[in-house]
């Protein structure tokens, strides 16, 4: 993706299901699951650059000792910030030390047995450590002590504060976050004190009492109780203080969430490639956590999925797939590959079929899997032409058969993307300047006025580095004509699960429809704007996108035309031609994937409604915020 784009998060949960000294004796290391840890995180960098946590859970930790350990970062490197801090308490010790269970239970905080990892990126707020997960709530009886971290974000926040408000809290800050800490918080005290008094009618002493909730404590009725008002996307995993622990996905399944468990650990992550790299597992052995459960463990038990939602409609992000998600899972490798696969009739058609007259490349890096799909299939084209050609003329001398076979597709590597270049100076005419820098060009490699270029990216949302700098450094190699390719459809629509989109004003093809739009009826958007503030005070659920309607008069093709009039402007010689996947085209390379709502509108949410007509209206009072 050629615009910066931030988006999902991702968690790990690791709980070592043997005593530690099984681990040391077989492996060689007390270390072993925080090794683990280190490797599952740093599988999954890509989904958090902004800042990083980890928490630890211990099983044998005696009254005056800490059960709990965390620490997060926002450093610029932070999965290596994090664990240099863990290991830095241990420099200089002694070996006989760090292989004596005993030593590490009273002086490691990370000798434990259950860990949460999560990788931050930042949708909303300053990149601060204090939105860094895990976030805890803390106690001192083990069992109403509250560890979680997620991939989520919330629709309807103001709700969920003031369902907090009413039942008597007061909540520190409106935030999602805190938010579903506190909401836990309530139902896990209430479990604890309904099993108390219990117990205590039962008359058992307090310290039999403790171990009792710790052994039936109902993860699953405090779930059902927490989550019945969530709307949203989410994976959400806490640990309670005794080593009883969850990982909660989304009714919808949104957000990723995947599972493996043998005798030794059980493991969750957001992608599934890193469970199989770090444990070498075939991907079949890993499971997913089905949308509406939970997979819930206890200290002593073997996990179970227990659904906690009611099932809806299966709406998994697509963006996961397209792009997101690491390209080493070999189902995202395939769907890239036929997403780039599903564009080459369209881009014949551009080209006109004159293949010997045109340069094929890719930009960014991640476009790499859908431009090897799209070659592919261009040289099954090139060779049933070339059989044509051969069979339509018997009387072809070895010169022509020669020039017939030896006809290749030009692939070159036209753009690099240069070490990030900081805009010091604030001027906008100078720091617009650099910005036209950050990608470099392979020069000599088109015939100039001759040759059309084409390029090849994994979503066009905002345009601004196609205007800003790839556009104009394509243009300096001199092309007749440069078109530009996704594979994703147009994104149209603002996304309230996790990923950066929430702002309608910013994305291209909302403002080249609001160009023809007005063009076409000046009072339009006016209209549009009427049906939105009408239906605000509506509850979610009644709301309708009348978004919508800013695009319904044109065709998918009328809104490229004009995007790529708004990309090239007058300071781009040649002609400049946009061409999207199309939405069905997307649902038949990634059938399992179709959450769409960023290209169609229809959000799996009634919050998706809400936010998109909010976001319709900011942009029509001129208010530079997002829509939730």
């Amino acid at each position: 993706m050629s615009d910066q784009i931030k988006h999902e998060c991702g968690i790990v949960v690791l709980k070592l299901k043997k005593p530690l000294e099984f681990y040391y004796k077989k492996y060689g290391t007390y270390f072993y699951g925080l090794n683990k840890l280190y490797l599952l995180m740093q599988k999954q960098h890509n989904r958090g650059q902004d800042g990083a946590g980890v928490g630890a859970i211990k099983f044998s930790s005696a009254p005056g000792h800490e059960f709990i350990s965390r620490v997060r970062s926002n450093h610029t490197t932070p999965i290596k910030d994090i664990f240099s801090k863990i290991y830095a308490s241990l420099e200089g010790q002694p070996n006989d030390r760090l292989k004596s269970d005993q030593w590490l239970n009273n002086n490691f905080g990370f000798h434990a047995s259950v860990f949460l990892g999560h990788l931050r990126y930042g949708t909303f707020g300053k990149n601060n450590i204090d939105y860094c997960h895990p976030f805890i709530r803390s106690n001192n009886w083990k069992t109403k002590n509250l560890m979680l971290a997620g991939n989520f974000n919330l629709t309807n926040v103001d709700r969920l504060f003031d369902i907090l408000v009413n039942i008597g809290q007061h909540p520190r800050k409106k935030s999602d976050t805190i938010t579903v800490l506190e909401k836990f918080g309530h139902y896990l005290d209430e479990e604890n004190q309904k099993l108390f008094r219990q117990y205590k009618d039962q008359g058992k002493s307090y310290v039999e009492i403790s171990k009792l909730i710790a052994e039936n404590l109902d993860i699953a009725s405090i779930l059902k109780q927490s989550a019945v008002d969530f709307d949203g996307g989410y994976v959400m995993c806490g640990l309670m203080g005794h080593g009883d622990g969850f990982v909660l996905r989304d009714p919808n399944g949104i957000r990723p969430a995947y599972y493996f468990e043998d005798d030794e650990v059980l493991v969750a992550t957001s992608e599934r490639p890193a469970i199989q790299t770090s444990f070498n597992i075939p991907h079949q052995n890993i499971k997913e956590v089905t949308p509406g459960s939970a997979l819930i463990f206890k200290m002593n038990q073997s996990a179970q999925l227990v659904e906690i939602l009611p099932k809806k409609q299966k709406t998994p992000c697509s963006f996961e797939r397209i792009y997101f998600s690491r390209g080493s899972d070999q189902d995202i490798y395939n769907e890239r590959k036929t997403l780039g696969k599903l564009l080459a009739p369209k881009v014949l058609k551009a080209i006109k079929n004159e293949l010997s007259q045109t340069v094929f490349s890719f930009i960014p890096n991640t476009a790499e899997v859908s431009f090897y799909g799209l070659t592919q299939e261009l040289n099954k084209y090139l060779s049933k032409r070339k059989l044509e050609r051969i069979l339509a003329c018997r009387d072809n001398t070895d010169q022509d058969l020669e020039q017939i076979i030896t006809e290749d597709l030009r692939v070159e590597k036209i753009a690099i993307k240069d070490v990030k270049l900081r805009t010091f100076i604030t001027e906008d005419s100078a720091r617009d300047d650099l910005v036209t820098h950050v990608y470099d060009i392979t020069y000599g490699t088109l015939k100039k006025g001759e040759d059309t270029l084409v390029v090849i990216d994994d979503s066009i949302v905002r345009g601004t580095t196609l205007k800003n700098s790839i556009l104009k450094m394509l243009d300096r190699l001199g092309p007749k004509k440069i078109i530009v390719l996704s594979s994703a459809p147009q994104i149209r629509y603002p996304d309230c699960y996790g990923i950066d989109m929430a702002k309608i004003g910013d994305f291209i093809a909302f403002k080249a429809a609001v160009s023809l739009l007005t063009e076409k009826d000046p009072n339009a958007l006016n209209k549009i704007y009427k049906k939105c503030k009408d239906q605000a005070s509506l509850p979610s659920i009644k709301m309708q996108n009348y978004v919508k309607e800013v695009y319904a008069p044109f065709t998918d093709e009328e809104i490229s035309k004009r995007i790529a009039q708004l990309l090239s402007g007058d300071q781009i010689k040649a002609e400049v031609e946009i061409v999207y996947q199309s939405v069905k085209d997307l649902h038949v390379a990634c059938p399992n994937h179709k959450g769409d709502w960023y290209f169609t509108g229809h959000y799996p949410t009634p919050g998706g409604n809400k936010v998109v007509n909010t976001a319709f209206v900011n942009f029509m009072e001129g208010k530079n915020t997002r829509a939730y």
